[in-house]
C-alpha cells in the first residue's frame, strides 16, 4: 500500500512536515512530563527521548535539551523531581520530500508557559 497516496495526498508536503514534526512533539510531551529526573539521569533522558523519537515517519533529527537551571528549581529533598514542560527545549527536524520543517518547544518566560510552534520551514 501507498500509505502517501492513500493518506496524505490531500495535504501538501509542506503540512506533512509540520504535521510529522506536531503529532511527534506531542507524543514526547504527553510521554515523558512527568518522568522521574536528577542531574544524574538528566542525559540518560534526554537520549531515550531523541531515540524513541528518530522512529518515528520523517524525523530527520531530534535535539533534547532538559534545562538544567528548571530542573535544579524543582530539586526535591528526595534528590529527584518530576520533568515538567518547562524544562524542555526540544527541537524536531522533519523531512517530507524537500520541505524541512523545524518543530520545537522551550519555555518562554513572557508567557510563563513551554510553548509548542513551527520554528521554522525551509521549502
Amino acid at each position: 500500500m501507498d500509505v502517501d497516496k492513500e493518506y496524505f495526498s490531500n495535504i501538501s508536503s509542506r503540512e506533512r512536515a509540520i504535521f510529522e514534526g506536531a503529532i511527534s512533539m506531542g507524543a514526547l510531551f504527553h510521554q515523558f512530563v512527568g518522568t522521574p529526573v536528577n542531574k544524574d539521569s538528566k542525559e540518560s533522558l534526554e537520549k531515550a527521548m531523541e531515540e524513541s523519537l528518530n522512529l518515528q515517519p520523517a524525523i530527520e533529527k531530534v535535539e533534547v535539551e532538559i534545562r538544567f537551571d528548571k530542573l535544579e528549581e524543582s530539586m526535591t529533598e528526595f534528590d529527584y523531581t518530576s520533568l515538567t514542560g518547562d524544562m524542555l527545549d526540544v527541537k524536531i527536524h522533519t523531512k517530507v520530500d524537500d520541505v524541512l520543517a523545524i518543530i520545537r518547544i522551550e519555555f518562554i518566560e513572557e508567557l510563563n508557559y513551554p510553548l509548542m510552534y513551527v520554528e521554522d520551514i525551509e521549502d
